[in-house]
This record gives C-alpha cells, structure tokens and sequence, in this order.
C-alpha cells in the first residue's frame, strides 16, 4: 500500500509555511493523490512558494503549465 509523504519526503520545502499554509498544501496534494497524481519535487516546490507568497498565481500557472509540457514530451527538460 502506497502512502501519502510529501511531507515527509521533502520536509525543507514545508519549513517556511505557518500551519494554515502547510494544511493547505497538504491537502491540495492529497487531493490529487486520491485521483492517481504522484506529485513530484517539483509539483510540491511549485505549491509551496505559492503557498508562502514566494511566486504569484501567474508564475504558478506557469511553472505547471511548463511541468505539464516536459510531461508529455512537448518540451525539453530544463
């Protein structure tokens, strides 16, 4: 049985988030788990500097947008 540990496996990208935020994110991720969506670094970095105010909901849009594309091959890997 798999389990949800974002947390756990990346604990340096939760540091800087109060418990609101943390929860947030948890839960914004759980959510796509349950539906089969195995986050990565990446996904989990780009949520929590949203999260923290780090990045604007442009730039997340972005970043995903460009995660989704290296994804499926469309673009090169950075």
């Amino acid at each position: 049985m798999q389990t949800f540990d974002v947390e756990d496996r990346w604990p340096e990208l939760f540091v800087q988030l109060d418990d609101v935020q943390r929860n947030s994110v948890r839960q914004s991720l759980a959510a796509g788990w349950h539906e089969g969506f195995n986050p990565t670094r990446e996904d989990v970095e780009n949520l929590t500097d949203y999260a923290r105010g780090a990045i604007d909901f442009d730039e997340y849009i972005r970043r995903a947008d460009a995660t989704a594309l290296r994804t499926v091959g469309a673009v090169a890997a950075r």
